[in-house]
């Protein structure tokens, strides 16, 4: 099944694609890069001049499809796919030493791979726990923690998690992924003051510093092939209770992305960015 929403002008104009060079010059990895947000992460980050190399569990049609997009889209730059698991610390590891080898720099990570296992608590597996527990919030510190060191050593970088307002606000039969999703909180603060605190020991902040910022951004419901399996009628029921009346669209989370990715953006570190249409306030 696939969701489809009415669109006003107002919207189409959201929706568009915009081109600039904030970005300019910079790599990024995007974990879970060639699909749904992932994937519109990555064009939104590309289309502001950055090379993007995308992380994904495997290599198949519809990754280098995008990998062929974008560089037809944008032959000055650098794309590239990098395939493992972000639950496993060493595959972790290997990715960001491939992406900083193939590229020669790496300045900016999203976090944004993640995966479900719903079930009500008491039938709940142990295996269904851990799962998303693994990829979910300790992919997000393997990856953060590989990446944070090139970062610091340079005296400059991004890092940007995606969690979820599940994370926020909690739901009935994913208590492994609000966990998950609520982990990154504490993870982004604790990191934005460990790196800001290293770089300042080190004298590498200042008045015209760039510095190295983390945060995260929390999409509400948003029209993704993860809402593919939930029935038409919850759907109704979901929009609901979404104040502007319509489910996200993954443009509009990349587009929050890429705007703490930049350089202007350098006072913006250990905070949320809440985007769900009003749903969690």
């Amino acid at each position: 099944m696939t969701t489809t929403e009415t669109r006003s002008p107002e919207l189409s104009v959201v929706n568009a694609q915009a081109r600039g060079d904030k970005l300019a010059g910079k790599v990024a990895f995007v974990t879970g890069g060639t699909r749904g947000i992932g994937a519109a992460i990555s064009r939104s980050l590309a289309n502001q001049g950055a090379s993007v190399a995308a992380g994904s569990t495997k290599s198949g049609d519809a990754a280098d499809a995008l990998l062929q997009d974008l560089q037809r889209e944008h032959p000055d730059a650098q794309f590239t796919l990098h395939t493992g698991n972000v639950g496993s610390a060493d595959d972790c590891r290997r990715t960001v030493k491939e992406v900083i080898d193939r590229h020669g720099r790496l300045d900016i990570l999203v976090n944004n791979a993640g995966i479900t296992a719903d079930g009500k608590l008491l039938g709940m597996s142990d295996d269904d726990w851990q799962k998303v527990i693994d990829v979910d919030l300790s992919g997000a510190f393997y990856m953060s923690r590989a990446a944070l060191e090139h970062m610091l050593e340079r005296g400059t970088g991004r890092v940007v998690n995606v969690s979820s307002v599940v994370g926020e606000m909690g739901n009935i039969g994913q208590a492994n992924y609000a966990a998950a999703k609520a982990g990154l909180f504490g993870l982004t603060k604790t990191l934005a003051k460990e790196c800001a605190a290293t770089l300042a020991k080190a004298g590498k902040l200042g008045d015209d510093a760039l510095g190295v910022t983390v945060n995260t951004v929390t999409p509400g419901f948003i029209a993704t092939d993860m809402l593919a399996s939930v029935p038409e009628k919850v759907l109704d029921g979901v929009r609901k209770q979404i104040p502007v009346g319509r489910l996200g669209k993954p443009e509009e989370i990349a587009r929050v992305v890429h705007f703490l990715c930049a350089d202007a953006s350098s006072y913006i570190t250990g905070q949320v960015w809440s985007v769900n249409g009003g749903l969690y306030v």
